[in-house]
């Protein structure tokens, strides 16, 4: 078999060339264990009709695969000389022909040093790539702050919405009285707890005196 891995023929036909002669070979040669096999079942069975023949079915065995040896080893050196043949004239690509997908380099021929420019060019891009994500995470997250503050002063809204209309309900329209309504309400809830306290504490004299 040839050691010649034929790449670009590969590429084109999609299996190697050494692969296909692999196959016609083994097909080759499983026909012709076949046929060997059926030619001793053939001598066998005439072998039959002779009763007082010292052949042997033992000797018939030995003698197929004497022959079956001599026959493989011309096969081979026919088979290779078959090979050799199909590798060149037919399964071989000219070093003068391109492939439709290698047209392309043709038109754009580039040196070592421009691929490794280009290759220099693509990685300074991946690199700004990366940062320009990690800039785009970070503006995200700072977003998911932005919102949940937003929701904090949407609820202060609508606190400061229920306290106007409470204050409108007691007759008070403006913020600012809003918040001496509410300042004198709890001073008067102040002096009712305290004068409940003095209450409390007088209670049990009280209780003694009885």
């Amino acid at each position: 078999m040839s050691v010649n891995p034929m790449a670009y023929e590969a590429q084109f036909f999609g299996f190697t060339p050494q692969t296909c002669m692999l196959r016609v070979y083994i097909a080759f040669q499983d026909y012709l264990f076949e046929m060997m096999l059926v030619v001793e079942r053939v001598i066998l069975k005439k072998l039959e009709g002779f009763p007082n023949s010292k052949i042997s079915p033992f000797q018939i065995r030995k003698s197929t695969e004497k022959f079956l040896l001599f026959m493989k080893e011309r096969f081979d050196h026919l088979f290779g000389k078959m090979e050799q043949v199909l590798l060149q004239l037919v399964l071989n690509i000219p070093k003068n022909v391109l492939l439709p997908e290698d047209k392309v380099q043709e038109q754009y021929p580039y040196s070592k040093e421009q691929f490794q420019m280009l290759q220099g060019e693509i990685d300074q891009l991946q690199k700004q790539y990366k940062v320009e994500v990690s800039a785009r995470q970070a503006l995200l997250a700072e977003l998911e702050e932005q919102k949940v503050v937003q929701t904090e002063l949407e609820k202060i809204l609508q606190w400061f919405d229920g306290l106007e209309n409470i204050c409108r309900e007691h007759g008070t329209s403006n913020l600012k009285e809003s918040f001496a309504f509410l300042t004198q309400t709890s001073k008067k809830l102040q002096d009712i707890l305290k004068e409940v306290e003095k209450k409390n504490k007088r209670l049990p004299k009280s209780n003694l005196h009885v």
